[in-house]
């Protein structure tokens, strides 16, 4: 079985566009952060819904819900305003209804960490603490997101893998980042494709976002 593993796309409709087109594969998995930032936000969950994305929830998605920005940066903070009040009531109750983690075969996905999903988790982080996730999940495949950074790492006959950012990549390339892994062969692609990029600059400047978040997208940052 080929799954696809994603993580946050942040209402970026011409990235996730982008990279379906490219993604032939049995099972889409995402590691959350379906909204935030940029100015797609129910038609990204549409596509979710149309594709059968399993995805659970990320810490944007959660103060999406909640409405609580009290540990995020004024940029951040103003983009999940923002989409509260243009989400619809339907994918609001889309929102609320996603896990926090996800097993599925032997993948385990959560969106910081397995014990917080606000951590930061680098292939730098101390090995020991990696190797204690790993231990902890029980699964062969522990999938994260958070940090946007497309990154993976073998430890003993264990993955952690980051697909890296489908909507707002940090490691300096700015194309959307998945990654696709093969349940028989174990085998790991990660991947990256360019999508329009000026179309959601555009579209986050006139629906009056920090436009900020339309400038670091070409960067990659």
């Amino acid at each position: 079985m080929l799954i696809g593993l994603i993580a946050d796309i942040h209402s970026n409709l011409p990235a996730l566009s982008a990279i379906l087109e490219h993604m032939d594969v049995d099972k889409i998995l995402c590691a959350g952060d379906i909204v935030g930032y940029y100015p797609y936000p129910n038609e990204v969950i549409e596509i979710m819904r149309k594709c059968k994305i399993v995805s659970i929830k990320g810490n944007h998605d959660t103060a999406v819900i909640t409405g609580d920005t009290s540990w995020f940066n004024p940029l951040a903070a103003s983009a999940i305003e923002w989409t509260r009040n243009n989400i619809s009531p339907e994918d609001m109750m889309f929102l609320k209804t996603l896990p926090e983690k996800l097993t599925f075969e032997d993948i385990a996905i959560f969106h910081g960490s397995p014990v917080d999903p606000d951590e930061y988790v680098y292939p730098m982080t101390l090995p020991a603490r990696l190797v204690g996730f790993l231990d902890q999940v029980g699964k062969k495949i522990l999938v994260l997101g958070h940090t946007h950074v497309q990154w993976s790492l073998e430890l003993d006959d264990r993955k952690i893998i980051n697909p890296g950012a489908v909507g707002q990549p940090r490691d300096g390339n700015p194309k959307a980042a998945y990654a696709i892994y093969n349940t028989e062969s174990e085998e790991l692609t990660m991947r990256r494709t360019e999508y329009d990029i000026e179309e959601v600059a555009s579209k986050t400047i006139d629906a009056g976002l920090p436009p900020y978040l339309a400038q670091r997208l070409s960067i990659g940052v």
